[in-house]
């Protein structure tokens, strides 16, 4: 495995992109649950999309 430099871009499946977006799946399901609860609707009928 090479070794990649601090200051230079990394793009693509690396670990960081990864646990950033995990974390940003789990904020949006939670946010959608919260939307449902709140308002009694499903989050597709509350954006309209439905």
């Amino acid at each position: 495995m090479q070794q990649v430099k601090k200051d230079e871009a990394q793009f693509g499946f690396t670990p960081s992109a990864e646990l950033l977006n995990g974390r940003l799946a789990m904020i949006g399901f939670v946010a959608a649950l919260v939307t449902e609860l709140v308002t009694g609707q499903g989050t597709l009928h509350f954006l309209g999309l439905m």
